[in-house]
């Protein structure tokens, strides 16, 4: 594989959408130092923070949403920002439930403070952390009537996976989380003593009086966790594929005893058997938009009310918006986001945004021959290389440059990467 396409299919899946001028200046740099400059940025985030959270709930969530896709779009920091949308559907958690704008901006802020540190702490914060409590009912969760949900979910979906705990470690564990109260109005979260159960527990063969503390600790011991953390980011990041056996190796190694996220999450884009995932992913409709809009010069933040609104209208109607995951299992994968009716909703938004493609790209576009148009769009949309049947579908609107760019938004070499 040539430099340039190596270090294309790097920025494809390490960042929301690069640019042709991010490719060039990462061919430039070669493949080691730009990975390097994706997990360890040079220098500070520029991207704007989040808007106060005024007003009716409706719109509190409406303009937080907007916010995101545009910090999505804007930050010189695309890989951590891409790693904070990961966790979003690793700790998957719904405004819909939750209710409460605040708390979802405050888990969100706890995925960009811990999410590249110590595994560890952040899943103490996250197990403390209101919006995750009242989304799986550890309110509820008391020495008189314990609630497993959260417990469950902590080994099944966030730590240690299907396969390596029992019924009776839910137990238990739901036992050590008892206690915890969340306040939807202020966010406050406290451990009531007289809810919690402090008897002996045996959870994953080790007995003890465990308090919410002690179950994390037993979860962060077993070496299934590091195991599911790495073939957890390589499906999201590399392939639908099970990992080779020796990346999975490599990546937990890289996490090692300090269960470090920064050098897992980097093992993953150094890893040699990376480069080889090209074409194995379907782009999320957030990773597919948020590119588009990247590649041609757009942000939300600058488009009308009703234009914004109608953004996440159309995310929605593709199944996917942020802060609302449909479950605690987070989002589909793969062809399931290939459906005709999700992709007849793509050509809708793929128009509105080559309709809203600043002058600049449409002369750039328009000032290339006919009969190159293709490849000019290719390298616009950093699309390596057209099928025949592609070419000949966007060379019969090649006169077309924004229709061009909206069949090119929809081509199977775009959205799938």
């Amino acid at each position: 594989m040539a430099e340039r396409e190596k270090v294309a299919h790097l920025l494809r899946r390490a960042t929301f959408g690069p640019t042709a001028e991010e490719v060039d200046e990462a061919e430039k740099a070669g493949y080691a130092a730009t990975a390097e400059r994706l997990i360890n940025p040079p220098t500070p985030d520029t991207a704007p923070g989040p808007p106060a959270l005024t007003g009716a709930k409706d719109v509190q969530i409406l303009r937080l949403t907007e916010w995101w896709l545009d910090r999505m779009v804007a930050t010189p920091h695309q890989y951590q920002e891409k790693l904070v949308f990961f966790w979003h559907g690793h700790w998957a958690t719904s405004y819909e439930k939750v209710d409460t704008s605040q708390l979802m901006l405050g888990q969100q802020n706890l995925f960009r403070q811990l999410g590249r540190g110590d595994f560890a702490a952040f899943v103490k914060a996250m197990v403390r952390d209101p919006a995750l409590i009242l989304w799986l009912d550890g309110q509820r969760n008391t020495k008189k009537a314990p609630n497993e949900n959260l417990a469950r979910e902590l080994m099944e979906l966030f730590t240690v996976g299907i396969g390596n705990y029992t019924e009776a470690d839910v137990q238990q564990g739901a036992r050590a989380l008892t206690g915890w109260t969340a306040n939807k109005g202020n966010g406050a979260v406290k451990l009531e003593m007289s809810r919690f159960d402090g008897g002996d527990k045996t959870i994953l063969g080790q007995t003890g009086k465990f308090d919410t503390d002690g179950f994390v600790d037993i979860l962060m011991k077993q070496p299934a966790t590091a195991k599911f953390l790495a073939q957890r980011l390589w499906f999201r990041f590399a392939s639908g594929a099970p990992i080779p056996a020796d990346a999975e190796q490599r990546m937990t190694a890289a996490y090692g005893a300090n269960r470090d996220l920064n050098a897992l999450t980097g093992a993953l884009l150094k890893d040699p058997a990376f480069p080889a995932t090209r074409g194995q992913l379907v782009k999320q409709p957030i990773e597919w938009a948020v590119g588009a809009m990247r590649q041609l010069g757009l942000r939300p933040s600058t488009f009308n009310d009703a234009d914004r609104k109608q953004l996440v209208e159309l995310l929605e109607d593709m199944d996917q918006i942020v802060f609302r995951p449909p479950s605690v299992g987070g989002w589909p994968d793969g062809p399931s986001w290939l459906t005709t009716a999700s992709v007849q909703v793509r050509l809708r938004l793929a128009e509105i945004l080559a309709t809203k493609a600043p002058a600049v790209i449409i002369d750039r576009l328009s000032a290339v021959p006919e009969q190159t148009r293709v490849d000019a769009l290719g390298r616009l949309l950093v699309v390596d290389v057209w099928t025949q049947r592609t070419r000949q579908a966007l060379n019969g609107s090649a006169k077309d440059v924004r229709k061009l760019l909206a069949l090119g938004l929809i081509s199977p070499e775009y959205c799938v990467h």
